[in-house]
């Protein structure tokens, strides 16, 4: 079994090969077979995974930290070398587990979803890419190599969500991806560019061991650069802009960037390079206080939102907000849980989503659903376990990992503890509610359905994955009870080598009673978002159409229904100053500045060439001439130096 964990790179070897094997032959080999050769990739890429867990398992708990070096990639002066090579512990391990587990679900659901689509290899071969991107970055044992996949992963996502670019919205969304996500990567360069300054390497155990020595402004500044990566990676304020668009893309793209790949990217960076963040606390306010800033003003936003996508989106956005919320607190165990069950219930919500806009032949709009479920009996079973799992009700998945995060900010104690507590526990509610509407909008209530479109449930290749999807949203929160942690506790105890107590306190319950106590105020908030929830919208919406949140809000639900304007003021800024700097840049500086100077050094010579040119006569006697009075003035000088 050891053997697995020298070949772990056949993990992001195998999707790779099948996306070459795509791009190159996708049209011979044509639907559904693409389809079917890019699942099966990822499938076997999924039992490799299991394979390399148990190897590890079989590690005594000291020594799950394996590397293996594939080959030198490249040595720079001095001893600085940069080795393409694979970590295995038990954090990669975990992401490779969902990545390829979700991921092969997305695949099989995709056969089905992009039937009849002109470019149907192409869309898989850009998949595979896709996951294998992201398991290169997972397992990568340097940030080099960290970061070959994650620039694989931004260019796969611009790829897919405008891969329908014949839609100008697809288009710009997908420019929009590509080029907040830069911002976020310079961050990351920068964090890189320090780290190798100070400690001559960027491999991740030397570096670790290393970033001891620092000092303290130092440690900081390559941990908020690196939080600035995962910013645009994980769509944190204020960059968080992208990822509400790219819902533009196939609905099995936003189920794949949102559940299991690009979007969990930042937060696995932050785990990885946790001990940058354990030296600097204000490092971790930073973080918590972004994260929950992100949570709670991304949960406002789906409140009023009206796009069954758009919703899930923002709804993300505010979950990865939960992740740094604990990330900050240095409960990185409670971010991986949460990120894990947030693979499986969000993949349910946005599998769930395309299988009715499926249904409704490509209507997105909720005020123009209603009473689906007499329609779609499956679709709308699934996708009510993802929004119990979402809203926090016991004992669905999210439950356990998003109270698992509201405890640790409780019991981290001081005004940062408390008030992120409180942060959350407003987020929790809104979620609980925006997501009950979203379900009795789109399965309850009185339809609203346009006359000429006829709803369907969905083939048997989507519905399966739904189904899964929907048993690991009820039973995926068991891998992390907070019951006697040594025998429940198993994901907890599982990472502990990796990063569990790191922050060297142990953030716990100060007693049974204290933890039972704080977990049913956490079910009390799902369970109350719920209910207001359920008190509007039970009946849908009224017969002149207008959401009752949306009359009583006003003002306020405009400024939600736009995000804050937030996209907006990017936009002015962007077309106002921006645009103009760059126009002084490139006309003052550039044009004048940097081309005058290049430009003059030129003409200068020119117009030099042209004043030798005019002693070229091409007369003999003119050279003669010349070569008389050089003579002469030979002479002179000699006679001079002599006397």
């Amino acid at each position: 079994m050891e053997r697995f964990l020298d070949f772990a790179w056949v993990i992001p070897a195998l999707p790779a090969l099948g996306a070459v094997v795509l791009l190159v032959f996708g049209k011979r080999i044509g639907e559904p077979k693409s389809g079917w050769l890019a699942t099966g990739t990822i499938g076997a890429s999924f039992v490799w995974s299991l394979f390399t867990f148990l190897a590890l398992q079989s590690q005594a708990g000291d020594h799950r930290e394996h590397t293996y070096t594939l080959w030198q990639w490249f040595a720079g002066t001095g001893t600085f070398k940069v080795p393409m090579g694979v970590l295995v512990d038990p954090l990669s391990v975990v992401m490779i587990l969902f990545v390829t587990g979700i991921g092969t679900l997305i695949h099989l659901y995709s056969i089905g979803y992009m039937h009849g689509d002109p470019r149907f290899s192409r869309f898989f071969a850009y998949l595979n890419l896709f996951a294998a991107s992201m398991l290169t970055l997972v397992l990568g044992s340097s940030f080099l190599v960290t970061f070959m996949g994650w620039e694989g992963v931004g260019l796969c996502s611009y790829l897919l969500i405008s891969f329908w670019f014949e839609r100008n919205s697809a288009a710009v969304a997908g420019k929009k991806a590509f080029v907040t996500n830069r911002v976020g990567d310079v961050g990351f360069m920068l964090a890189m560019f320090l780290m190798f300054s100070k400690l001559g390497t960027i491999e991740y155990l030397p570096a670790f061991a290393g970033a001891h020595t620092l000092s303290h402004g130092t440690v900081t500044a390559i941990a908020l650069l690196l939080f600035v990566g995962a910013m645009g990676k994980s769509a944190q304020v204020p960059l968080h802009i992208w990822l509400p668009d790219a819902m533009e893309g196939p609905t099995p793209v936003s189920a794949l960037i949102h559940a299991a790949t690009m979007v969990t990217a930042g937060v696995f960076l932050l785990c990885r390079a946790h001990v940058f963040l354990d030296i600097s606390p204000s490092a971790h306010v930073v973080v918590a206080w972004i994260g929950a800033i992100t949570a709670l003003g991304a949960a406002t936003v789906a409140v009023r939102q009206n796009d069954i996508k758009r919703v899930l989106a923002y709804s993300t956005v505010s979950q990865l907000g939960y992740m740094f919320m604990a990330i900050g607190v240095g409960a990185y165990g409670a971010a991986i849980f949460h990120m894990v069950t947030h693979a499986f219930f969000k993949a349910l919500l946005f599998l769930g989503s395309g299988a009715v806009i499926h249904g409704l032949h490509d209507e997105q709009d909720m005020r123009r659903m209603g009473a689906l479920r007499k329609f779609m009996p499956i679709t709308a079973g699934t996708f009510i376990f993802g929004w119990l799992a979402i809203a926090g009700v016991v004992p669905f998945a999210g439950f356990w990992s998003k109270d698992e995060i509201l405890a640790k900010a409780w019991f981290y104690g001081g005004p940062l503890g408390k008030g992120l507590w409180a942060v959350g526990f407003v987020a929790a509610l809104l979620t609980a509610f925006y997501m009950t509407r979203q379900v009795l909008l789109v399965f309850y209530g009185n339809n609203r359905v346009a006359e000429d479109v006829h709803p369907h449930e969905s083939p048997v290749i989507m519905t399966f994955p739904l189904l899964v999807l929907a048993a690991l949203s009820f039973f995926g929160g068991f891998i992390s009870l907070p019951f006697t942690k040594p025998n429940l506790e198993f994901l907890q105890k599982w990472l502990e080598p990796s990063i569990v107590g790191s922050t060297g306190r142990e953030i716990a319950a100060s007693s049974f009673g204290a933890g039972f106590l704080l977990s049913l105020v956490a079910l009390g908030i799902g369970i109350s978002g719920i209910a207001i929830g359920v008190s509007v919208y039970k009946r849908g919406l009224p017969a002149d159409g207008v959401d009752p949140v949306e009359a009583r809000l006003g003002v306020v639900g405009k400024v939600l229904a736009n995000a804050y304007y937030f996209d907006h003021g990017v936009a002015r800024v962007v077309s106002g100053p921006v645009t103009w700097f760059a126009r002084l840049l490139a006309d003052g500086v550039d044009g004048k500045v940097i081309d005058g100077a290049v430009n003059g050094i030129g003409r200068t010579v020119r117009e030099g060439g042209v004043g030798l040119r005019r002693a070229q006569t091409g007369l003999v006697r003119n050279y003669a001439l010349g070569i008389a009075a050089g003579a002469v003035l030979l002479i002179v000088f000699m006679v001079t130096r002599v006397s």
